[in-house]
This record gives structure tokens, C-alpha cells and sequence, in this order.
């Protein structure tokens, strides 16, 4: 769990001594970006630890929330391969071994569609729902320890700030993994 710094303390991370140190080094650089991207570095290394603690804790790795987490959010927690492609970002070869090990793990079903024969549906099975719901709310429960420092108001205008700036980077070229 985060602490609070103490508002009566300089408010100094190890950010500003990296930051400060680079400007000594090379005055003839701005590393006014390392104060932004040196802070979201670091703090999406608690985030993954927090990820990867939620995970285990439903028995999932990463990957899986990933693809059970897809499907919970479609809303008939079914998809087509190609949809999940599109959800998760991962090629075909990635998807197709991705869902038999869910199969074989009895977290998805992988069938015909009933609509159309030549299609597959891939569905969550009840375990599937049992164990992203778990993950779910664990993973929640970690993040709003991680945003705690915040006021609700500062968490929503980070949350717009870095909505903007990824926006323009998905705009043009979505991330692969």
C-alpha cells in the first residue's frame, strides 16, 4: 500500500535526482520528459506487480485475464477468434494456441456459431466467469490502493491527461504484443 508523503516534507522522488543528474551531465538537453515518462515507468512496475497478484490469486496468468476479461465484456461472453485478435492484440497462430489452452483448462468453449457453420464462437465457461470476475475485483481493489495518494479529482484529470496522450499514439499506430 502506497504511503502519503508528508506535505510538510520536500517533495523530492527519485525522479528529480535522476532528472536533476541529467541535467547537470548534459545542460544542453531538455529532460523535462524524463519527469513524465520516468514516473510512468516506474509506477507501471506497481501496477504489474499489483496485476500479477490479482492474477494468481484467480489462478490466471496475464494473458488469460487478457482473453477471459475480452469475452466478459462483450456482453454475451462470446467472440469470434478474429474478435478476440482484434480485443487482444496478438496474431492468428498467438490466438488459436491461446484458446485451446483455454479449452483445455475448461475456461472457454470453442464451437460452431449457430448463426452461421463456418464460424467459431469462442464462450466463457463458468470457471472462466468465476476466476476474471475474481481477478477483477482484486485487480480493482489494488488500483484504488494505488490511486489512495489521490483525491477523486486528481485521479479523473490524470486519467483524461494520459487518455490524450494515448490517444494520439493509438490514433496512428495501435500497440502489438
Amino acid at each position: 500500500m502506497p504511503t502519503t508523503p508528508d506535505a510538510a516534507a520536500p517533495r523530492h522522488d527519485e525522479v528529480d535526482r535522476i532528472v536533476d543528474g541529467w541535467r547537470r551531465a548534459r545542460t544542453d538537453l531538455d529532460v523535462a520528459p524524463l519527469s513524465v515518462f520516468s514516473r510512468i515507468s516506474r509506477l507501471s512496475r506497481y501496477l504489474e506487480v499489483a496485476r500479477r497478484g490479482a492474477f494468481t490469486d484467480a489462478g490466471l496468468e496475464g494473458w488469460e485475464f487478457d482473453m477471459l476479461s475480452a469475452l466478459r465484456r462483450s456482453g454475451e461472453d462470446a467472440l469470434s477468434p478474429g474478435a478476440l485478435m482484434h480485443e487482444t492484440l496478438v496474431t492468428s497462430g498467438t490466438m488459436t494456441t491461446r484458446i485451446d489452452k483455454l479449452v483445455a483448462r475448461g475456461l472457454v468453449s470453442k464451437n460452431r456459431s449457430p448463426h452461421d457453420g463456418r464460424a467459431v464462437e469462442v464462450r466463457l465457461r463458468p470457471d472462466g466467469i468465476a476466476r476474471v470476475d475474481a481477478a477483477m475485483e482484486k485487480l480493482l481493489e489494488a488500483e484504488r490502493e494505488l490511486l489512495e495518494p489521490l483525491a477523486q479529482d486528481s485521479s479523473a484529470a490524470l486519467a483524461d491527461t494520459l487518455r490524450t496522450l494515448l490517444l494520439t499514439f493509438e490514433a496512428d499506430d495501435p500497440p502489438e504484443r
